[in-house]
């Protein structure tokens, strides 16, 4: 085992992180297994935290293989082949529902802020296969943020590589050769429930660091 727990896994991250210490960014925290990672390091870092709302669209025949991705104003398809538009508008509407209910459930009544000139960082407890991620890395450069940095505990291999190449900044203490499942990394990899996801938040904005936009 790598790590103790998801705070464990961000205080190995920290280190490797400390350059961007009070950098004009923002965390984006995947929920939900993210959250709590994201939550130390804001602390750490002094920065403020978002949440990354993004969700993937599967292929109709494989659910679990992305073939885009999906955020709350926003959506990318890399892999139109052969597949019916209504089935692409419909799960693009079906997933931002989900999105936007999800979102205001975390945070209430408010929007993410903008990402355009600032540091971003996306944060989660690790990355398997990545295809995912890097349908949302795709998303985020439109946002037109100054850099994109994705820090995780632990990645396969081949998510590295992936990342890698298409970020601006890939920070992982631990890429093992064999991969069987970000959990399997971790002594205490027990679910990360709303109600924990909600009290950091709130902990965050007490400390005024929830980076947001009132609706």
């Amino acid at each position: 085992m790598y790590f103790t727990d998801r705070y464990d896994a961000a205080a190995q991250l920290l280190p490797l992180l400390q350059h961007y210490k009070k950098a004009k960014g923002v965390i984006l925290a995947v929920p939900r297994g993210g959250v709590p990672i994201g939550y130390y390091l804001s602390n750490a870092l002094e920065i403020p935290l978002d949440l990354l709302m993004t969700k993937k669209l599967g292929h109709p025949a494989n659910p679990e293989f992305a073939i885009g991705a999906v955020s709350l104003e926003d959506s990318l398809v890399e892999e139109t082949r052969d597949l019916p538009e209504d089935y692409i508008s419909d799960e693009i509407l079906r997933i931002r529902a989900l999105l936007k209910e999800r979102y205001k459930k975390f945070m209430g009544h408010t929007k993410p802020a903008p990402v355009k000139g600032k540091i971003v960082i996306v944060v989660d407890d690790g990355i398997a296969t990545g295809r995912t991620i890097l349908s949302t890395i795709r998303l985020l450069r439109r946002g037109e943020p100054e850099k994109i940095v994705v820090a995780v505990p632990v990645a396969s291999a081949e998510a590295a590589r992936r990342i890698s190449r298409e970020v601006d900044e890939f920070v992982c203490p631990h890429i093992p050769p064999d991969f069987f499942g970000v959990g399997n990394f971790y002594d205490d990899f027990s679910q990360v429930e709303d109600e924990e996801v909600i009290h950091l938040l709130k902990e965050l904005e007490k400390e005024g660091r929830l980076l947001t936009n009132s609706i």
